[in-house]
């Protein structure tokens, strides 16, 4: 919960393969103040570890998209050692 609301989500869009950020889905309270964070990311060409290492302040909505992302790159690692671990077998 951000702002003491129970809704809104923030979500990072990204490639699979390259971890290239491709967008970045937000709705809830103010998150068009959240917008040009990702607009930049995408611009330069950032990777998901990029937003993951940035500074985001706390208590900060910007947060959500540091935390979006690092939810992005457990998926990968999880993928990955599920793919690991058949190969395996």
């Amino acid at each position: 919960m951000t702002l003491a609301e129970p809704v809104g989500q923030t979500k990072v869009i990204y490639d699979p393969e390259t971890t290239a950020v491709l967008g970045v889905g937000m709705v809830g309270p103010r998150a068009g103040e959240l917008i040009a964070e990702a607009v930049i990311a995408i611009e330069m060409g950032a990777v998901l570890e990029d937003l993951v290492v940035a500074i985001h302040p706390h208590p900060t909505l910007s947060e959500t998209v540091m935390e979006a992302s690092m939810a992005a790159v457990s998926r990968i690692e999880r993928k990955a050692a599920r793919d690991m671990e058949k190969a395996g077998k």
